[in-house]
């Protein structure tokens, strides 16, 4: 609304439908990114059909298409040469607990001592995204490797009773998605990987990972938290093992030799 409103010179409640046809080109013109003008019709959308109650004034705005990319996938080599190039206790938990859980950033940032469940084997996951509670698999090298943070965090005096389980520089406060990021950046670098990946990309690897293991998909659906299947359905066109290991149609064929 603030960009809306810099453009017009005027409030944006006098906007008319020109005028908003007018500032889609304009952000095209500027190479906005086709998500984030998506993103502002939805925000214009908000203000003008539920605030002025006057949706007329959008017909000449339009979403722009997004084109769907693969996520770029860690195989377990590069994984494995990552958390090794991790040498701080603390991020090499935390890391790992994004790949070995599948969890996003934010997700590992908020984790709690007590959403470790070590008799259930699971990690609850509270508040994650679209404010959805879930449970995610706790692996027993993920477990020992967490335990082995928190009985260092405890000898350090990082670790309030109840409190993050990765802390930030204030134990009261957790650690940042931001600080996170860089460490993996960090790692990835120490371990010679090249590829476009951020710490996301470890959520993309733990579950095409699980999916070339032949788990059926509705518990990856599950796991990750997703909504919908199709969401999950996606890792089925980089899981590289199962694709390798899929017999094409033609070698059931017998088909004579050129003459």
């Amino acid at each position: 609304m603030k960009n809306l409103t810099r453009f017009l010179g005027r409030s944006p409640d006098t906007a008319t439908a020109e005028d908003l046809r007018l500032y889609q080109l304009h952000m095209a013109d500027n190479k906005v990114s086709n998500a984030t003008i998506n993103a502002t019709i939805s925000g214009l959308r908000f203000f003008f059909n539920v605030t002025l109650d006057d949706p007329g004034l959008l017909r000449k705005m339009s979403t722009v298409f997004e084109p769907r990319k693969l996520p770029v996938i860690l195989n377990p080599d590069e994984v494995k040469r990552l958390l090794d190039a991790t040498t701080s206790l603390k991020y090499k938990a935390a890391v790992a607990t994004a790949y070995g859980a599948g969890l996003r950033a934010s997700e590992v940032a908020h984790l709690r001592v007590t959403d470790v469940d070590s008799h259930q084997m699971l990690i609850h996951v509270e508040q994650g995204k679209g404010s959805k509670d879930r449970n995610a698999m706790l692996s027993p090298m993920l477990l020992q490797l967490l335990r082995q943070w928190w009985l260092a965090g405890q000898a350090e005096n990082k670790m309030l009773k109840g409190g993050w389980l990765f802390p930030g520089m204030n134990p009261v406060n957790p650690i940042s998605t931001r600080q996170i990021n860089r460490v993996f950046h960090a790692a990835a670098t120490a371990a010679g990987i090249d590829k476009p990946v951020n710490l996301h990309s470890l959520r993309h690897s733990f579950a095409t990972h699980l999916l070339e293991q032949g788990v059926d998909i509705r518990v990856i659906q599950v796991l990750l938290g997703h909504k919908k299947l199709e969401t999950t359905a996606l890792y089925s066109q980089v899981a590289t093992r199962t694709l390798r290991d899929t017999q094409s149609p033609l070698d059931a064929l017998s088909i004579d030799p050129p003459t």
